[in-house]
């Protein structure tokens, strides 16, 4: 299989191309920002898009008009983003994730059930850190991790989160999921849900440890994506769970 990837110069682009090479695949290449896209489009059988979210509505156009499947783990995405992706996903498969790590797929489906079954007086806490370098916070990840939480809960996380606490905040609301943000060194990303009552806490922890993780989740999702009709996707169909 052909894979192209979009945003190729970046960190997480660098390690896709080694990536597709180990998987038994061919790199179609890779554009950034002034290239050619709707070359690399025709030449690829699916795309894989880590740049970044102003690119994300040309990119899933020429990815419509060329009737090619597209995986985006860009992240930093706002509300008009989603709406875009699920417009696009009418016409072509699309797979769209905060992170495309196994693992954190893994954590998430963990975090999802045990949300569903401890009680509201158990608190969410979610913790992330990366590198020095990164823009969006809190993290793709972390914002999938509290979604889960959400879903678990039957609640909106849009509406039950806490974010960036400062000076006299008051007590936390109860059934709230908070979050918290941590950048310094080359952390390549590591992420905490922590369950607490009154006695005591669970901990469900991710720590990634380099980002071929990233890259290799990447590639199998974009495997999958290419077998699938028309529609949106995320990671948790690619590993069943």
């Amino acid at each position: 299989m052909k894979i192209g990837i979009i945003g190729s110069a970046g960190r997480m682009g660098q390690v896709l191309v080694a990536a597709i090479a180990e998987a038994g695949h061919d790199y179609a290449g890779g554009v950034d920002k002034g290239d050619d896209l709707a070359s690399l489009i025709a030449a690829s059988d699916v795309l894989v898009d880590f740049s970044s979210p102003h690119a994300l509505e040309a990119n899933l156009d020429a990815c419509v008009a060329a009737a090619k499947p597209i995986v985006i783990g860009t992240t930093g995405l706002e509300e008009r983003h989603h709406y875009l992706i699920d417009d696009a996903a009418r016409d072509i498969a699309v797979l769209q994730t905060g992170n495309t790590s196994l693992g954190v797929t893994m954590l998430a489906a963990l975090v999802q059930q045990a949300a569903a079954q401890l009680g509201d007086d158990w608190d969410i806490e979610i913790i992330e850190m990366h590198h020095r370098h990164k823009v969006d916070a809190p993290s793709g990840t972390a914002t999938l991790l509290g979604e889960a939480a959400a879903k678990g809960r039957a609640i909106d996380l849009k509406s039950h989160s806490e974010r960036g606490r400062d000076g006299i905040t008051g007590a936390r609301k109860p059934g709230n999921i908070g979050f918290a943000s941590l950048r310094g060194g080359s952390v390549a990303g590591d992420h905490s849900v922590i369950f607490a009552s009154d006695n005591e806490r669970i901990e469900l922890i991710h720590r990634a440890e380099n980002r071929a993780i990233f890259a290799k989740g990447a590639v199998k999702a974009a495997l999958w994506l290419k077998q699938q009709k028309a529609g949106r996707y995320g990671m948790p169909e690619v590993l069943g769970v």
